[in-house]
């Protein structure tokens, strides 16, 4: 499948098709674009009525937007913004969602045998792909390397409310590698309640298929290729399901001719050393495929297949692109 067979729906990792150009036909397809959870959400609802879609489109955003404004680590306010700030010293109240991430994350931490750190911030701003052009100092990144981080975290009640609980130093909350996949699935929630049957809900290349798209068959997801991002390396159908990707292609500095992305191993607290260039999984919930294809990132096959088959059922990995990008 090229660009060229599709119209497209797509930043990130995925490309929707919609109508093959070759036969077009009118379809009830709403679609809109907004920044939201340092991305672009990508909603296309497949309804008669246009008011209907866009009614439930308003509620899809709004469940990006609060699961960003209490899950981000940028904002000193949010849920994992404050447990960062105090946890270490008195619990941390944090909302029923922020618990069930967290508790999430952990759970996918201790399967992955830490391969998956949901608090490897410190690590994250030591290294800040996005403005760095030369790598830290091995010293601090030493420093930060293989300390199973996520073992000192508790998530319990203080008076009758969850509360998050920090036991060692150096722990820094960050939620990147699931807290969009769980904020696709309530947007997708959003679309149901207001009577939605047929949408695709992508966030950055965290994807949930709803239903059939219009054409009465299943979602038509092109994968870009990490080499050439107007190309497309493999295609998936996909309906009633999710799929998100991992990759090295987006976020990187290069210097001394080596790549250094945004993908931390927590064992070396450096960029994962791998020649996979991008992972998708497929999952049942986009919160599992965005959580897998960040922990099997990198990761022996064998033992990404048996870290799936523990932490989420009906998830599979469908993509491993290697070479150059």
């Amino acid at each position: 499948m090229s660009r060229r067979d599709v119209l497209t729906l797509g930043v990130g990792a995925f490309v929707v098709s919609t109508i093959p150009l070759a036969a077009r036909r009118p379809a009830a397809v709403v679609r809109r674009t907004v920044p939201v959870m340092g991305t672009i959400a990508e909603f296309a609802v497949v309804h008669a009525d246009p008011r209907t879609a866009h009614a439930a489109i308003d509620a899809g955003i709004e469940e990006l937007r609060t699961t960003n404004r209490l899950m981000t680590r940028f904002s000193e306010v949010s849920d994992v913004g404050r447990a960062n700030r105090v946890a270490a010293v008195r619990p941390a109240v944090v909302t029923a969602g922020t618990a069930t991430v967290i508790r999430e994350a952990l759970a996918w931490a201790e399967a992955s045998g830490g391969a998956f750190d949901p608090c490897l911030g410190r690590a994250i701003r030591l290294w800040d792909v996005a403005h760095r052009r030369t790598p830290p100092p091995p010293s601090a990144v030493a420093r930060l390397a293989g300390r199973g981080l996520y073992r000192a975290v508790e998530v319990d009640t203080w008076k009758g409310l969850p509360a998050v609980r920090f036991t060692a130093a150096d722990v820094e909350i960050d939620l990147g590698g699931i807290a969009k996949g769980y904020g696709v699935d309530r947007a997708v929630d959003a679309l149901r309640r207001h009577g939605i049957r047929q949408a695709i809900v992508n966030v950055g290349g965290d994807l949930y298929a709803l239903g059939e798209s219009e054409r009465g068959a299943p979602w038509r997801i092109g994968i870009r290729s990490p080499a050439d991002q107007q190309q497309l390396a493999g295609e998936l159908l996909l309906s009633d399901g999710a799929v998100a990707t991992s990759g090295d292609y987006l976020q990187y500095f290069v210097y001394g001719g080596r790549r250094y992305h945004h993908l931390l191993d927590p064992e070396t607290g450096a960029p994962r050393a791998t020649p996979v260039h991008s992972l998708s999984v497929m999952a049942p919930t986009c919160l599992a495929a965005d959580a897998a294809a960040t922990a099997a990132y990198g990761m022996a096959p064998e033992r990404a297949q048996r870290l799936l088959a523990r932490r989420a059922r009906g998830a599979r990995i469908v993509s491993v692109l290697t070479g150059k990008a």
